[in-house]
């Protein structure tokens, strides 16, 4: 890392300023650790959309700084040595800014000056534990649910150049083809390079928004998806050279999707199976690899050693190779939100080991802090057994249940309500917020992200399908009454249990029956029917966070079976509110003033 010889220096002079009072054996172990520690980069995903893993608290200068401090006192004893912080969560700002507003998540409101800077007080206090702070920045993303611009500050850039904004899936983004959008990006680079002592800026794998829809016509290889990988590429390349112009020891780096291209649409692609970054988000990271457009990459690989579609030390040898020559080092984004790779991270850590990879990033920092699956105290000891010091912390022959976070939110990844209601929340690296991160099967959802963060809905067609359901506080409506479901986030969507959702409209023109076949293992939803009550609806479950599965029940409506998305927890199938609106024809509306959703059986579905 580049603070390698910094540190040297320091310890040197340290050395002679006290006249060498250590005893050479003392001194020499003293260096060879600290070396070990900075050759390596050791990082792991903060996520603060959905106020994942920070911060807890609004309107409180005080306890967010100690909230932080606390934070980075555990990372550090961990052994890690690098915090990648999400400073722009939704186009606003965790820092003083002339061009975007400050980030709703510190005060509540967006636009409002949280009496402090934030990422001035995390940069000092990263740095006085001799660590790197890295900005991690989401260049497109405005909203994570709602297409409403008036709840944007006042001075919110897509306020005032609405031309600059589209529109998908319930969300809003900067249009990547926009060349004023290009700019701006670059300018909210520039000023915080400028005016912050960061170590890196960093990017999660969300770019064109996923599943961003081609003009009829277009295929995802021709002139359209073509333009629109360009758009990325310009963006990518402008930015990296924006920072080396202003500092050219800051680094910039980049955590793509775990996926580039599988074999079966390039020979050159890996021997994999799940979603791919080249054509889900138009992210083309060979490309920036070959132009040295980024010092670094940390693909999401968020998936367990084995993985039928998407196999861990498959991925490690394609990426590994995909670098080799180029400069550009490579560390790996290690979806530890998921419970398989959590309880395997020590073997991961040593397969990374094994291929020359430089690094891990960890998605997610709330899940380090839970120890899923015993993973916090795998990575302390891989890394005092690799420093030499440090007594290794016994793992336990059956590990102790973990308990659930306590702070929602899943790995940023992909948003919205479907409404997608904040609470917490994850593959990236989804993840899945790298992350927020787009994880393949998809997150980092952080996530958290992680993550994925990555964070996706592509993440039902791997076979190890089990997701974080994140439980759902948000305030929802049904014709203008407020009624309690037992909803959970995930992948930063809500999920609402299927029957719930008919005992709510039963009695309105909207109402409909569920109908179980045990048989095909099927459900028949029937439109304007009175719903059949079979016991438990509307109930409110244990106020924790639970796990999901992709569930493979058939579903039809009216006796036409549709695909949508859905989940089993607890023996009870949910599926996304805006999914159901569609297809049974009631309207839903988010409200992100007053963060509620409003279900409406007197009128129709609308996008």
């Amino acid at each position: 890392m580049k603070n390698l010889k910094k540190y040297v220096s320091a310890l040197l002079s340290v050395c002679l300023l006290s006249a060498c009072a250590l005893i050479p054996q003392e001194a020499e172990a003293l260096e060879q650790s600290s070396n070990s520690n900075k050759n390596d980069m050791r990082a792991v995903w903060i996520s603060t959309v959905y106020s994942a893993d920070y911060p807890s608290v609004q309107n409180d200068e005080q306890k967010q700084k100690q909230e932080f401090i606390t934070k980075l006192d555990e990372i550090k004893n961990m052994g890690l040595n690098t915090v990648v912080v999400q400073m722009r969560p939704k186009a606003d700002a965790f820092y003083q800014s002339n061009i975007n507003p400050w980030s709703e998540i510190l005060t509540g409101t967006q636009g409002k000056n949280p009496g402090y800077d934030p990422m001035a007080f995390m940069i000092e206090e990263t740095h006085k534990r001799d660590m790197e702070f890295h900005a991690w920045l989401n260049p497109y993303r405005i909203t994570t649910s709602g297409t409403d611009m008036s709840v944007l500050a006042e001075n919110h850039p897509a306020r005032l150049h609405t031309d600059w904004v589209i529109t998908y899936n319930n969300g809003l983004y900067y249009d990547p083809a926009n060349e004023a959008v290009k700019q701006h990006i670059c300018d909210t680079v520039a000023e915080i390079v400028t005016n912050y002592n960061v170590d890196a800026i960093h990017f999660d794998d969300y770019f064109y928004p996923n599943g961003y829809p081609l003009n009829e016509g277009e295929t995802q290889d021709g002139q359209q998806a073509n333009q629109r990988r360009a758009n990325v590429n310009d963006m990518i390349r402008r930015v990296h050279d924006t920072i080396k112009s202003i500092k050219s020891d800051v680094a910039f780096g980049v955590s793509p999707m775990g996926i580039w291209k599988n074999k079966g649409s390039d020979s050159t692609g890996s021997d994999t199976k799940g979603a791919e970054g080249y054509y889900a988000v138009y992210g083309d990271v060979r490309t920036w690899i070959k132009n040295r457009y980024v010092d670094y990459i940390v693909p999401q690989i968020y998936w367990a050693r084995g993985t039928a579609a998407a196999d861990y030390e498959t991925l490690i040898k394609w990426w590994t190779e995909e670098v080799k020559n180029t400069n550009v080092d490579l560390y790996i984004g290690q979806g530890i939100y998921k419970d398989d790779v959590a309880a395997e991270i020590g073997e991961e850590l040593l397969l990374n080991e094994r291929y020359g990879v430089k690094g891990s990033f960890y998605f997610s920092l709330r899940d380090l802090l839970d120890n899923r699956q015993n993973c916090k105290v795998a990575v302390m000891n891989y890394y005092a057994k690799k420093d030499g010091t440090g007594q290794q912390i016994p793992t336990p022959q059956t590990p102790q249940e973990q308990t659930p976070s306590t702070e929602n939110t899943p790995p940023e990844q992909t948003e919205t309500p479907e409404v997608v209601i904040p609470p917490e929340q994850n593959n990236a690296p989804v993840v899945f917020d790298p992350v927020e991160p787009i994880p393949e099967p998809v997150e980092p959802t952080p996530e958290p992200e992680p993550p994925v963060q990555t964070p996706p809905d592509e993440i039902c067609s791997l076979p190890t399908a089990e997701q974080d359901a994140f439980i759902a506080n948000t305030k929802v409506l049904v014709d203008s009454k407020e009624i309690a479901f037992d909803a959970y986030i995930i992948n930063d969507f809500t999920y609402f249990k299927l029957r719930d959702v008919a005992m709510a409209l039963n009695g309105t023109q909207k109402q409909f029956d569920t109908l179980w076949n045990e048989k095909e293992k099927a459900i028949n939803v029937v439109t304007n029917t009175a719903y059949t009550v079979a016991g438990g609806e509307l109930q409110k479950g244990a106020a924790k966070n639970k796990k999901a599965l992709c569930s493979t029940v058939t579903l039809y409506f009216n006796g036409v079976e549709k695909a949508l998305l859905a989940y089993n927890i607890d023996g009870n199938t949910y599926f996304k509110l805006r999914d159901l609106a569609k297809e049974i024809d009631f309207g839903v509306a988010w409200n992100e003033q007053s963060q509620s959703i409003a279900i409406q059986s007197d009128s129709s579905y609308t996008e």
